[in-house]
């Protein structure tokens, strides 16, 4: 049974934005987003029946005038001619940060992030009517406008933001659920009071670094940017119970006090605890549950995808955020069709070697059900002061 539907009866049906360019591109063997992400979720969902007609929307590509509304044209001009050539200058990786540092170049680096800023593009488009709109691809935070970072080449959430402010949005909330900090799209609005950013992400963990000063460093407790900004790092082995404490203590008081016209949820699985790329804990109720406690506040509601690392997490993670959002009822064991699908995927990480069962035969995690520590409640009570 859907634990959230009643919620979400109160939404318009949403929409879901994908392309079938994920299913074939890769950042290539060894990288952490070699495996299958946004096109096995999207088999999942099929698996699943819940694509009813006129719910799935192929995206768009964003051209160079859209990418070019955050991004430099240099940049963006030497993604074009890295993806053509497949190779790139020693001064070109130094300036862009493209072909290092875990952004390698491969046959679609400019096609596959320019496909999530488009369908960005086309959520804030359609979101205008009032109903939810889930764009998996997108969700790249870290993206800066003249260089590409963690993983991250455009930054979608930056410019689907810039688009709703432009479409009419006075006010609009990012909300970034991923393990890491959402830098790339809290500097985009350090000074825009139009816009709201907080970050829910474990403490230490890339681009934060671990110094004797850490709450006052990017992405620490006491970072508030230009003013508009809330930084909520948290501790190793976070639980639901604590992630819960969380939403309700902290971020919905805070989207309730600023009024949005318009919210935006970067879903980042990286935080569950199967995921290799964190030491949080939670599991996928946690984030279905955050979703569902947004959705009332949000006029306007935009959801992506974000990191995640274990393929079988990741996509029974998002393909239950569309039945959350979508309102479907969740069966209790997956029916043979997605069994099948998800154990004919192969992941070499060591975690992928002996695989728990739930990972073939349910959509739900067990719960992660735990103490809230002292650490919890005291960045909730410091997220809170003025």
């Amino acid at each position: 049974m859907h634990p959230y539907l009643e919620v979400m009866k109160s939404h318009s049906i949403p929409k879901f934005i994908g392309s079938e360019i994920y299913r074939d591109s890769s950042y290539g063997s060894g990288h952490p987003l070699a495996i299958p992400r946004v096109s096995l979720t999207i088999d999942l969902i099929n698996a699943l029946g819940w694509f009813p007609d006129g719910t799935y929307v192929d995206s768009p590509r964003a051209d160079v005038e859209y990418l070019t509304r955050f991004h430099t044209p240099e940049y963006v001009d030497a993604l074009i001619a890295a993806e053509a050539a497949q190779d790139a200058s020693d001064a070109v990786r130094a300036r862009f940060n493209i072909g290092i540092n875990g952004n390698p170049i491969f046959p679609e680096m400019f096609k596959r992030p320019a496909t999530a800023a488009g369908g960005g593009r086309l959520a804030a488009e359609l979101v205008q009517d009032g109903c939810a709109i889930y764009n998996l691809g997108g969700g790249q935070h870290h993206g800066r406008p003249d260089q590409a970072s963690g993983f991250c080449y455009f930054n979608e959430p930056a410019l689907t933001i810039g688009m709703l402010l432009d479409g009419g949005c006075a006010r609009v909330f990012y909300l970034d659920l991923d393990a890491h900090h959402g830098d790339g799209v809290q500097d985009a609005f350090h000074d825009d009071d139009r816009v709201f950013t907080a970050s829910i992400h474990e403490a230490g963990r890339w681009p934060m670094s671990r110094t004797d000063d850490s709450a006052h460093q990017l992405g620490g407790l006491m970072d508030r940017a230009g003013g508009h900004a809330r930084n909520i790092p948290v501790p190793p082995h976070l639980n639901d119970d604590e992630f819960e404490a969380i939403i309700d203590g902290a971020v919905l008081p805070l989207i309730s006090d600023f009024a949005p016209d318009a919210i935006f949820v970067q879903c980042g699985a990286d935080a569950l605890a199967d995921d290799p790329q964190s030491k949080l804990a939670l599991s996928n109720h946690a984030l279905w549950r955050a979703v569902t406690a947004v959705a009332p506040l949000a006029p306007r509601l935009i959801v992506s995808g974000g990191g995640g690392y274990n393929p079988f997490s990741l996509a029974r993670c998002w393909a239950g955020v569309w039945g959350t959002l979508a309102g479907f009822e969740f069966p209790d064991r997956l029916p043979t069709d997605a069994e099948a699908l998800l154990r004919d995927i192969s992941w070499s990480h060591r975690r992928g070697r002996t695989p728990p069962d739930h990972w073939f035969t349910t959509l739900a995690d067990p719960p992660n059900h735990g103490q809230i520590r002292d650490a919890v409640k005291d960045v909730i009570k410091a997220t809170l002061m003025p």
